[in-house]
C-alpha cells in the first residue's frame, strides 16, 4: 500500500468549513487527561494528531452556520471519487469480454484434438494404406487454419492484458485517493470529537455554572446555544463517520476489482504463454509422429512386397532347380517311351504283314478268277464256231 500523499491531505484539510479565505481560529482546547482516552485521536499518528488538535481549535461555536460546512470539502471530493469508481465499474467490460474470448479460445483448441491423431481412433487410420497421406494433409490444413485463428485470439488477449494492467494502475490511484480521504476524514472526526469532548467537559459546564451563579437569562441562553452547537457538531461528526465508513468499504472493493483483474491477467498470460505454445508443440509432435507412422507403414508395404517377391522367386528357383535336376538325370528318350514306340512299331509291322498277306491272297484269288473268267469267255466263243 502506498503512503498517503501529504499534499492531497493538505488540500483536504485546507478548507475545513468550506469557506473562502477561511481564518484560522486561536481558540484554546483545555487539555485534560480525558483527551488521552479519545480513541479517534489515538488512531492517528503524531503528525495527524497535531493536525486534529489544530483543526479542533478552528471550530468556533460563535459561527453557528459554519458547522454545517465542516468537512464538506473532503466529503465532496469523496462523492466525486465514488462517482468515478461507479463509472469505472460500469465501463469496465473487460472481464465479460475476456471470458468470451477465452471460451472462444477453448473451442478453437478443441477443434484440433491431439487424440484424433492417435492410431487407435476410428476413421483416421481406417484407410491407412489407401489415403493415409491425404488424411495427414487434411489434419495439417485444419491445424493451420485453427492456428491462424488462435494467433488472432492471442493478439486480442494481449490487448486486453494491457488494458487490464492500465485499469489496475488507475485503480491503484483510486485506492491511494481513497486512503487520503480516509485519513482526512479521520482527522476531521478526531478534531470534532476533541472539540465535543472539550465542550461537554469544560465549556458547557463552565457556562452552566456561570448561569446558575448569575441567574442571568442571557447566560442561560448562551449555555443553551453552546449545547445546541455541540448537538449539531455531534451530528456532523456522525455524518463524517458515515463517509469514513464508505472509504473503509471502498478499499476492499477496489482491491477485489484489482485482484479480479490480476487473476484475468494471469489467466491470459497462462493461455498466451503456456497453453497455446504447449498446444502447438503437441500438435506438431503428433503430426510428426503421424508422418513417421505413414513412412513406417509405407516401409512395411515395401518390405512385405519385397519378402513376397523373394519368397516367390525362391519357390520358383526351387521348382526350376528340381525340374532341371530331374531332366538332367533323365535320358534323351525314356525307356517307357522306347518300349511303347517299339510295341507300336511291332504292332504296325505285324499289321502291315497281315495286310500284305491278305492282299497277296486277294490278288491271287482275283488272278484265278480273272483266268477263270477268261477261260469262260474263250469257251463261249468256241461254242459259236
Amino acid at each position: 500500500m502506498s503512503e498517503p500523499n501529504k499534499t492531497d491531505m493538505d488540500d483536504l484539510l485546507a478548507n475545513p468549513f468550506g469557506e473562502e479565505n477561511n481564518e484560522k481560529q486561536d481558540a484554546e482546547i483545555t487539555e485534560t487527561k480525558d483527551e488521552q482516552t479519545n480513541h479517534w485521536l489515538d488512531m492517528l499518528d503524531e503528525e495527524e494528531k497535531q493536525r486534529a488538535m489544530d483543526l479542533a481549535k478552528q471550530i468556533d461555536p460563535e459561527k453557528h452556520q459554519s458547522i454545517a460546512q465542516y468537512g464538506t470539502e473532503a466529503q465532496g471530493k469523496l462523492m466525486s471519487f465514488s462517482d468515478s469508481m461507479l463509472e469505472h465499474v460500469k465501463n469496465n467490460q473487460n472481464a465479460g469480454e475476456v471470458k468470451l474470448i477465452l471460451e472462444d479460445l477453448m473451442k478453437k483448441l478443441e477443434t484440433v484434438n491431439p487424440d484424433e491423431l492417435q492410431s487407435g481412433k476410428k476413421g483416421l487410420f481406417s484407410r491407412m494404406f489407401q489415403k493415409l497421406s491425404s488424411s495427414v494433409n487434411e489434419i495439417l490444413s485444419k491445424y493451420q487454419k485453427t492456428g491462424a485463428q488462435i494467433d488472432r485470439i492471442s493478439v486480442k488477449l494481449n490487448n486486453y492484458n494491457q488494458s487490464l494492467s492500465k485499469d489496475n494502475d488507475l485503480l491503484q490511484k483510486l485506492f491511494d485517493q481513497n486512503k487520503n480521504y480516509f485519513d482526512a476524514l479521520s482527522v476531521y472526526i478526531a478534531a470534532g470529537e476533541l472539540k465535543l469532548q472539550d465542550l461537554e467537559q469544560h465549556e458547557i459546564p463552565a457556562l452552566r455554572k456561570k448561569a446558575e451563579i448569575s441567574g442571568n437569562q442571557m447566560d442561560y441562553q448562551h449555555m443553551n446555544d453552546l449545547v445546541q452547537f455541540a448537538n449539531r457538531l455531534e451530528k456532523r461528526v456522525h455524518d463524517l463517520k458515515l463517509s469514513r465508513q464508505i472509504t473503509i468499504q471502498s478499499a476492499p472493493q477496489i482491491r477485489l476489482i484489482q485482484n479480479t483483474n490480476q487473476a484475468l491477467i494471469e489467466k491470459i498470460q497462462s493461455s498466451v504463454l503456456t497453453s497455446i505454445p504447449l498446444w502447438k508443440n503437441q500438435i506438431a509432435i503428433a503430426l510428426t509422429l503421424l508422418r513417421q507412422r505413414d513412412a513406417v507403414e509405407a516401409q512395411k508395404q515395401v518390405s512385405k512386397t519385397t519378402n513376397e517377391l523373394l519368397m516367390k522367386n525362391a519357390d520358383m528357383l526351387k521348382t526350376n532347380a528340381i525340374e532341371t535336376a530331374e531332366e538332367n538325370e533323365r535320358g534323351l528318350v525314356d525307356i517307357e517311351t522306347l518300349k511303347a514306340t517299339q510295341e507300336n512299331l511291332i504292332t504296325t509291322i505285324e499289321e502291315t504283314i497281315r495286310i500284305q498277306s491278305e492282299g497277296r491272297e486277294k490278288r491271287s484269288q482275283a488272278e484265278q478268277e480273272l483266268r477263270s473268267m477268261e477261260d469262260e469267255i474263250k469257251n463261249k466263243l468256241l461254242e459259236h464256231k
